[in-house]
């Protein structure tokens, strides 16, 4: 009897211990996961408690918290909402955080480590806690000018500063109010939110970093980026035929106009990419092999997640492709997809004298005094092409906003570098029209590229063009 009283006895003890260890790791290790989790009610109800800091653009708050009467002692509103959607996100009591509001929380909510002394202070000194607060580098112009033109047209626009990287606009259309899905009306918030869920052009998401398409033919401005490294010069010479037939295969690629791109079948580098000419491209694009290809787009980005700090979807350069894949790619067709964001770093890497610099959208976190805790450093992601070489390619896409596909995108006054694209997905679905532009070329300050993923009955190419103007413009006054 004894005996098994004591076999009993270890059991339990060994259950109280185990349980007793699963409680210290869910306190201990877990503690922390378990408050980040997304819908987590009862950490969202401890924040509302407690003013949250502004999200700033310049001096400007796009995001704040007001003071209410009710059960939730704040509501966070926001200024201009569908504006900075894309970056901001929402803060909902049903759905959580995403944006800067959930990458950047601990700062917003004042719980970070930064924040410590901060708590302290507002502790012993009788005070609220409060939240800090996160400048973007947004230009507003910038954002008001993509906007505008992109109207009610389905697609993205992204800007960045060449020189360091930070992201000077950063738009989506269609977008959303997130003022809507951070109310206290949880039946409206949920009725919204299941609105923008079932509108098929897709309002929730994030296109300047999670868009993933075709390029066309800005990506001529890798392939002529490798070709430059490769030893070729603009003046050097291609076949330009009507029709490309790739060696060994019965495959062929046109040209748009379906003519060839010279009198005499051939072209130079700078005339194919001032007319954008396939059937140079291609058949450059399979002397140079896909390896070079892959190589040199990886350089500008492509290949890799970055985190600004919102996620971007990782923009694509295919693997082990054979001739007529390549030839493909070279144009930006077959597998090759991309983000406004990633084609804005490759324009923004040329102007830079070759350099491509890590994107960024935060460009300091303050504390509730509004003194800086944290500056965003720049960051050097690679060397895409040396200095020599990429004040050739910017000379190239100055002709071809000066006398070729791009002339839409001409500033008075102001040296404009360019390039158009357009690209096929599916019959069932528009073509996608692309432009992306740096400028001023003589000390380059924006490089901005724009996606039109459905015009919505307006001219797509010029769309893309007159809103990358626009922005370049409103950037440079």
């Amino acid at each position: 009897m004894n005996l098994q009283i004591r076999r009993l006895s270890v059991v339990f003890g060994v259950l109280i211990f185990v349980m007793m260890l699963n409680l210290s790791f869910q306190q201990v290790f877990l503690a922390d996961s378990t408050k980040a989790r997304d819908g987590n009610a009862r950490v969202l109800l401890q924040e509302y408690d407690r003013e949250r800091g502004p999200i700033r653009v310049q001096a400007s708050q796009v995001a704040r918290s007001e003071p209410t009467d009710d059960a939730l002692k704040y509501l966070r509103v926001y200024s201009n909402g569908p504006l900075y959607a894309s970056a901001t996100g929402f803060y909902s009591i049903v759905y959580g955080a995403t944006g800067i509001e959930k990458t950047d929380n601990s700062v917003l909510n004042g719980t970070g480590p930064a924040f410590f002394v901060d708590r302290l202070k507002q502790l012993f000194g009788g005070a609220q806690v409060q939240g800090g607060a996160v400048t973007l580098t947004l230009d507003p112009a910038a954002q008001e000018a993509a906007a505008a033109g992109l109207g009610n047209a389905i697609g993205s626009v992204t800007a960045i500063d060449p020189k360091t990287g930070a992201v000077l606009a950063l738009v989506q259309s269609p977008s959303f109010d997130p003022n809507r899905l951070s109310s206290h009306d949880q039946p409206e918030i949920t009725e919204y939110y299941e609105s923008l869920e079932a509108d098929p052009s897709q309002p929730l998401l994030n296109r300047p970093l999670v868009s993933t398409q075709p390029p066309g033919s800005t990506f001529k401005l890798v392939t002529s980026a490798a070709a430059l490294e490769a030893g070729y010069q603009p003046d050097s010479l291609f076949p330009g035929p009507a029709l490309y037939t790739v060696p060994g295969t019965n495959d062929t690629i046109p040209n748009f106009w379906r003519g060839p791109c010279g009198p005499d079948d051939s072209i130079t580098l700078e005339e194919a990419l001032t007319i954008s000419c396939n059937t140079a491209f291609t058949y450059l694009g399979n002397e140079l092999g896909d390896e070079a290809l892959k190589t040199q787009a990886e350089k500008f980005g492509f290949n890799t997640s970055f985190a600004i700090p919102l996620a971007a979807a990782e923009s694509r350069y295919p693997s082990n492709l054979n001739a007529t894949q390549t030839a493909q790619s070279s144009i930006g067709q077959y597998n090759v997809a991309a983000t406004t964001l990633q084609m804005a770093m490759v324009g923004a890497s040329i102007a830079n004298g070759g350099v491509t610099m890590v994107p960024y959208l935060v460009q300091d976190t303050r504390g509730a005094n509004l003194e800086i805790i944290s500056s965003t450093k720049p960051q050097t992601h690679a060397t895409a092409l040396s200095a020599e070489n990429s004040a050739k390619l910017l000379g190239m896409m100055e002709s071809v906003v000066e006398r070729g596909t791009g002339t839409m995108a001409q500033i008075p006054g102001v040296r404009v570098g360019g390039k158009t694209g357009t690209a096929e997905t599916d019959p069932t679905r528009p073509t996608i029209s692309w432009f992306v532009g740096v400028a001023p070329l003589d000390d380059p300050k924006i490089a901005v590229a724009v996606a039109i993923e459905d015009s919505k009955g307006a001219a797509a190419g010029p769309l893309a063009m007159t809103t990358a103007r626009n922005v370049i413009e409103a950037t440079l006054q």
